[in-house]
């Protein structure tokens, strides 16, 4: 289980293909913390260590990983966000999050508030996912706070502190980012029949 909050950025320094699957190597300032079989988020995909070398380690997403998440999008030289699973005794200062994508969001809008920024991401109507007015979500990994919630769209605001220390600062319109809707939610929606 993740909390959503960041805890560093990790950079793409390699991509390797074996059949439908696809290795990914990084480097981030936690390496030498990490061990081989632990789960890491990656944008909020939850993926497992499977070799550390030095400063790098590789991570294996498979085909259905792929297919619900922006990673396959990524090149080398991107970055992610990083976030190690929530330790039993640690405080919980985000929301819960799984490392289960529900589904990639696009970019639609970035405004510049002078101090905030406000993203609006739009998703597929037909998910049967949804957002509520100051409820919880989860974009590339981070825990955010949904403003201006629609029936296919909603927005967040972005802080100085978590623009610079998240992929935020680097998300385009039109950029696919990974969607995890509030778990609460997704049982509630499915017991009243959404």
């Amino acid at each position: 289980m993740f909390t959503g909050i960041i805890e560093t950025l990790a950079k793409v320094e390699g991509i390797a293909k074996e059949q439908s699957n696809v290795h990914f190597t990084f480097s981030s300032a936690i390496t030498h913390e990490l061990k081989i079989d632990q789960s890491v988020a990656h944008n909020g995909v939850c993926l497992t260590v499977v070799s550390i070398d030095n400063k790098q380690y590789t991570v294996t997403a498979i085909e259905e990983t792929l297919q619900k998440t922006n990673l396959g999008n990524l090149n080398v030289g991107d970055s992610v966000n990083l976030e190690r699973c929530m330790p039993a005794n640690g405080r919980f200062d985000g929301h819960i999050v799984q490392g289960h994508v529900d589904e990639t969001g696009t970019v639609t809008n970035i405004i510049d508030n002078n101090g905030s920024w406000t993203y609006t991401i739009t998703y597929n109507n037909a998910s049967n996912n949804l957002t509520v007015e100051k409820g919880s979500i989860t974009i590339n990994g981070t825990s955010l706070t949904v403003v201006n919630s629609q029936e296919n769209s909603f927005s967040v605001c972005i802080i100085p502190y978590t623009y610079e220390n998240t992929v935020f600062k680097t998300l385009k319109m039109g950029d696919a980012v990974n969607l995890e809707f509030d778990i609460v939610g997704k049982y509630v929606a499915k017991m009243l029949g959404k």
